[in-house]
């Protein structure tokens, strides 16, 4: 019965793993195919070294963010059946966590792109930094927070 129950948790919680990625990947991906036509477009010759680097940087780690929340549904379906629940939820809550971390990297770094070529390399910087304080602060540190709450 033991065993049963925590199956049961086991497939809930992967589950909602699983549904958790369904509602960030449609972003990711919406994100990664507009930094792909970027380079194509006749602006792009004209931007500066940091503007470059940083759309370098963006579009690596929006890639990376990608390979890694798409990786538990490719985890699952190999491991499909074979009683690997926990540690596949183990690996896989460490794929998304770092996917997630990846994409504050790249959502930053777009924002930072887009705001140097419409102002000015001040504004951009302020931008991405605030930008990338904003999904540290809900993404990471208010559920560690909350974490950190419920232990004590």
């Amino acid at each position: 019965m033991v065993d049963d129950e925590n199956g049961g948790k086991l497939d809930r919680e992967l589950s909602e793993l699983l549904q958790e990625l369904r509602v960030a990947l449609p972003g990711v991906q919406v994100l990664f195919a507009f930094l792909l036509t970027i380079p194509f477009a006749q602006r792009f010759t004209i931007v500066s070294g940091a503007q470059k680097t940083a759309y370098f940087i963006a579009f690596l780690s929006t890639g990376a963010a990608t390979a890694l929340l798409i990786a538990p549904s490719a985890y699952h379906r190999i491991q499909w059946r074979r009683r690997d629940k926990e540690q596949m939820l183990r690996i896989s809550t460490k794929f998304t966590l770092v996917g997630l971390a990846l994409l504050t990297v790249a959502m930053a770094s777009t924002i930072f792109v887009v705001t140097d070529v419409l102002y000015d390399t001040a504004w951009a910087v302020l931008t991405a930094v605030v930008t990338g304080l904003v999904f540290v602060l809900f993404w990471f540190a208010l559920p560690t927070g909350r974490r950190l709450m419920d232990r004590s």
